[in-house]
């Protein structure tokens, strides 16, 4: 069988298999499953001290247990609390049997020792890498397959070391996006509390992430290739701050209910103070380039912006969104986005409106085609 068409197949058994809710309707309890990556044979990355699987699963019950004792209202499921191994299939699997609600990866990284200087925290959402970096970090995550039984027949002949096996996840536009990368957004947020290096919120094509049927995100705790980073990584303290900074995190997902987004464009001749414009209410579906999250309006002249003018935002489960032009034309937006933001940010998406409310990407781009 071809590679297209392998990469067809993969795409449709994943599709199936996929649950079409991302709430907890059976249970009154919120639902987090917490997913310490590898273990057993499976050590993960391996630094001079310490592997990874145990600073995963430490973390991981560290901050289970931080969520059981505060929240009553929630409750956890892992995917594994002692070193045992566990396919990615399976950790997926258990958290849509769970009907959870939140699902976080929890991991540590590595690069090669002459890179060794490398450090700081990141946090992953299911998408398609935009660049090397990001690809080779979903690559070594994903290689834990090869270590399992009959791989090629379970995973529809990905090969996670090929470059090529990842076109798969052009053809994917996770429905969970928004809240994941809000997620993401506030864990690297709670990082920078504990004096973490922030190297950002990011895509890539992570197996575990696109068989979950939730919110999920991949959370790199730091790098044991560091020295410096590793001893932290493996102490008492720097496991409990990464704990409780991603309880806090947790913590302001979850207090902050879906609500309508609300939009303003940052206008020149208002810098200090953005002023809020009226929301949108076309009734054809209109696109926009979302690039960047923060917790507050920042303003209209911000380096953040890296010079894309004008920005507007928009409100959504408790962050400030930002996003570059507007159009109902799909494909224009699609070729402003490859042209001119990509260049700039690297991670950003299209995203889209409809009588003054988000709508499903999917939704929007069928809709845009029909009324071609």
């Amino acid at each position: 069988m071809s590679l297209f068409y392998r990469i067809l197949l993969f795409y449709s058994i994943i599709t199936l298999l996929s649950f079409p809710a991302t709430g907890n309707t059976i249970n009154e309890k919120f639902v987090v499953v917490l997913d310490p990556g590898h273990g057993g044979n499976d050590p993960g990355a391996v630094g001079r001290k310490g592997k990874e699987k145990n600073i995963n699963l430490n973390v991981a019950i560290k901050l289970g247990k931080l969520i059981e004792s505060k929240c009553s209202d929630t409750k956890v499921v892992y995917t594994r609390k002692t070193d045992k191994f566990v396919p990615l299939h399976k950790r997926a699997e258990i958290a849509n049997n769970a009907k959870a609600n939140l699902f976080i990866s929890i991991h540590t990284n590595a690069v090669a020792r002459k890179n060794s200087h490398v450090r700081g925290t990141e946090t992953y959402t299911l998408g398609l890498h935009r660049t090397e970096e990001n690809l080779e970090v979903a690559k070594k995550e994903n290689s834990v397959i090869l270590i399992e039984d009959d791989y090629k027949q379970k995973y529809a002949g990905f090969n996670p070391n090929s470059s090529e096996s990842y076109i798969i996840f052009e053809f994917m536009q996770d429905k969970n996006m928004a809240q994941s990368v809000n997620f993401a957004t506030l864990i690297q947020k709670h990082f920078k509390g504990c004096n973490r290096i922030d190297k950002g919120v990011h895509q890539a094509g992570f197996l575990v992430l696109r068989e979950t049927s939730m919110p999920s995100v991949l959370v790199e705790l730091g790098y044991i290739s560091n020295p410096s980073e590793e001893t932290y990584l493996l102490s008492e303290k720097g496991t409990s701050e990464l704990a409780e900074a991603i309880y806090k995190a947790f913590l302001n997902y979850k207090g902050n209910t879906p609500q309508t987004p609300v939009t303003s464009t940052i206008k020149e001749k208002a810098p200090e103070t953005p002023t809020q414009n009226t929301i949108n209410t076309n009734s054809k579906p209109v696109f926009k380039i979302q690039i960047l999250a923060s917790d507050k309006v920042l303003p209209q002249n911000s380096r953040q912006f890296k010079g894309l003018k004008p920005v507007s935002w928009y409100q959504e489960n408790g962050m400030i969104k930002y996003t570059f032009k507007e159009d109902e034309d799909y494909n224009k937006v699609l070729r402003i986005k490859k042209k001119v933001v990509d260049p700039k940010f690297k991670d950003a998406f299209i995203i889209a409106f409809k009588n003054g409310q988000k709508i499903n990407i999917n939704q929007a781009i069928k809709e845009f085609k029909n009324n071609k």
